[in-house]
This record gives C-alpha cells, structure tokens and sequence, in this order.
C-alpha cells in the first residue's frame, strides 16, 4: 500500500484544490433537437450569396489534467527513490518535472475551418437583410430562392420556403 508522508499529501491537496476551483462546467447556448420559440418568419428572395470560409485557432483545454496526471506519475515514481526526508524531496521533485514535462508536450493547439454561406435577401416587406450562416450541405442556396427568414431569441436562420 502506498503510503503518504505530510508533505506529499499538501502537495497533492495543494493540486487537487488547484483542479477544482479552476475547472467550470461549459454549457451551450442551445442543445441539439431542442424547440426554441420563434419571434418572426419573414419570406424573402436571395438576392446574392457568397461562401465563406473562417478558421479559428482553438487550443486544447486539456492542459491542467495533463499537467495533474504528468505531476501525479513523476510524484510516484519519485517516491519510490531515497529514504526519509530524501524520499519527500524525491517525490516533489518527480510531481514538478512530471507536471512540467506533461505541460510542454501537452500543449496542443488546432485549427477549425468552418464553412459559411453570406446571402443578401430582399425581404417581402420591402427591406433587406444580409445573413451568415453555416452552411448545410443539405440545403443548397441560389439566387432568386425563395427563402423563409427565421428570427429566433439571440439568432437568425434561413431556410429554403416550402
């Protein structure tokens, strides 16, 4: 059985609180196939559209288990060395290289590309209005669509007309 002397276990006290009050959960702005309430449907012709494509750099959010997990290893396999005081300071040092090495190699960034559709749509009522939207593969735009616009609480959607 592992056994852990005071001072690995404010070290590893000292990281877990660390994880804790650093992580929040992350929610979305809405959940897929839920019903959302619309504000207005307004139909309309697509004047012109325009793809286009936006990258966005997004970095992994991973980090701080890497680094706990790197600093959990190195603090084992430092425990196993010295005896003693000697063992403590074996076991910090293994649990700051560990979680330093865990953090150099860990850190990955990534690209997304997201394919976007800009359509100009003169709307019924007289007005225009220029809408971005993903684009959906499914659902193919031209010029001179007929085309329902689709005010919902935070966001705008197009739609072919029915």
């Amino acid at each position: 059985m592992l056994k852990l002397t005071n001072c690995s276990q404010a070290l590893f006290s000292a990281i877990l609180f660390i994880l804790v009050s650093v992580s929040a959960p992350v929610s979305a702005v809405y959940d897929r196939n839920q019903a959302a309430p619309v504000e207005k449907v307004i139909y309309g012709q697509v004047e012109s559209i325009k793809h286009v494509t936006q990258t966005q750099l997004v970095e992994d959010r991973n980090v701080g288990w890497k680094t706990f997990g790197g600093a959990l290893v190195g603090g084992v396999i430092g425990h196993q060395f010295g005896g003693g005081s000697g063992q403590d300071v074996a076991t910090v040092l293994g649990a700051l290289v560990g979680g330093a090495a865990a953090n150099q190699y860990g850190n990955t960034t990534r690209t997304l590309e997201y394919k976007l559709i800009e359509m100009m749509i003169n709307l019924d009522d007289g007005s225009q209005v220029m809408v971005i939207q993903d684009q959906d593969p499914g659902m193919a735009f031209n010029a001179g669509d007929e085309v329902r616009v689709v005010y919902l609480k935070g966001y705008v959607r197009v739609d072919l007309a029915m």
